[in-house]
């Protein structure tokens, strides 16, 4: 560019009509111009290898890793499959049941550890420490014989070798003996279902009802009582006592009416008043006392001709603290009145809560709660995997 503005001033000084001649320079071999301006745009030379370095500068870095610093992005996560759990105080409920079985867990599930720890064979001696461990963990003899009969098969035939797995295997057997007679909860069809509670004295009947009112109010039924225990000293103002606390209507009569009269009144006043359900507390009965068992029959032979199907249900209210008593219970009323399921209560208070699975063994009747407490929640529908991994492990 300065080589051009100064040929510029010496043409201006020279007299017209003369130029000076500019060197000519050979062009060398390869076609590049190595003197003069640039042939386009009077770029200078070192132009296109600086534009060729920064095209390169350019693809080196679009080709490089890009650092990019973590951001919170919002990422729609699957949505999470329900628990198997049905209901949220399950664990809670759980914790709780396991604490008031502490005794029977004690009783069975951990002399159970004792036993299988000290053997490294399942012989002959193992299975007869075995049986005398559940019998005395009132299972009863006729159940205990039976899961001992099924553990010696399954040995006989190397099903089972190592002791270490024969907890599970009681485990199980236990858990096929006790869904084998699982209740299938009732469909209520008939306006009101009629549920006919019945056992013998101080077992927990009227409790037990005021639980199972409270259980069912809380699903939004209207419930109604019955006092029907019009023999027992202020039976009727007991259950009246639990109506009100529980809030629900008790239909009753003086003391010494006839019970049969009472549930003729009370399902007159269910089916006025559109009841959902209704419980008949009943007297308790020996159950050696013919005169007495006839007297449930008649109850239930009222309930029936005043509401067609009554009582849908007939629980048997069972105290686990008697042993093995509450399975002659259940044999004599089952046979008498027809029961159609099983409340074990008080099953907190006693080492003798294998007696759930003698009962279920030999009578065939279901289990449909238990308790646990005196606590309104303490009552509850029966799980057979729950009670078993409380009281065994």
């Amino acid at each position: 560019m300065i080589k051009w503005l100064k040929r510029k001033k010496r043409d201006a000084d020279l007299p017209p009509g003369q130029e000076q001649q500019e060197p000519v320079t050979e062009t060398p071999t390869g076609g590049e111009e190595t003197g003069g301006p640039a042939a386009a745009g009077d770029m200078p030379p070192a132009a296109p290898v600086a534009a060729a370095l920064a095209e390169q500068a350019l693809a080196a870095e679009a080709a490089a890793p890009v650092a990019v610093e973590p951001q919170a992005v919002a990422v729609d996560e699957p949505a999470a499959e329900p628990e198997a759990v049905p209901a949220p105080d399950r664990p809670r409920f759980f914790r709780r049941l396991r604490e008031r079985l502490s005794k029977t867990r004690q009783a069975l599930g951990s002399n159970l550890d004792r036993l299988f720890l000290g053997h490294k064979t399942i012989d002959l001696d193992l299975l007869d420490q075995l049986e005398e461990l559940l019998v005395t963990a009132d299972l009863g003899v006729e159940t205990s014989l039976e899961l001992i009969e099924r553990t010696r098969e399954r040995v006989r035939r190397r099903e089972l070798t190592d002791p270490a797995r024969l907890k599970a295997h009681l485990k199980a057997e236990m858990l096929a003996l006790l869904t084998a007679a699982v209740s299938p909860v009732p469909e209520v069809t008939a306006k009101p279902h009629v549920v006919m509670v019945i056992g013998v004295n101080g077992v927990g009947k009227t409790t037990t009802i005021a639980k199972l009112a409270h259980h069912d109010t809380q699903q939004g039924l209207k419930v109604l009582l019955v006092a029907a225990d019009t023999f027992r000293a202020a039976a009727v103002e007991q259950l009246e006592i639990w109506g009100q606390r529980v809030g629900v209507p008790v239909i009753k009569q003086k003391t010494g009416a006839d019970p049969a009269a009472v549930v003729f009144d009370g399902l007159q006043a269910a089916q006025a008043r559109g009841m959902d359900k209704v419980y008949i507390d009943t007297a308790g009965r020996l159950h050696t006392k013919v005169n007495l068992m006839e007297e449930l029959k008649k109850v239930r032979r009222t309930a029936e001709k005043k509401i067609t199907g009554a009582p849908h249900e007939v629980l048997l209210v069972l105290d686990a603290t008697t042993g093995q008593n509450a399975i002659s219970q259940a044999r004599l009323f089952h046979e008498a009145i027809g029961v159609t399921g099983i409340v074990m209560t008080k099953l907190d208070g006693t080492a003798k809560g294998g007696v759930a699975l003698g009962v279920v063994k030999e009578t065939g009747l279901p289990i449909s709660f238990i308790g646990v407490g005196e606590q309104m929640d303490d009552l509850r529908p029966f799980d057979p995997e729950a009670y078993l991994e409380a009281i065994v492990g």
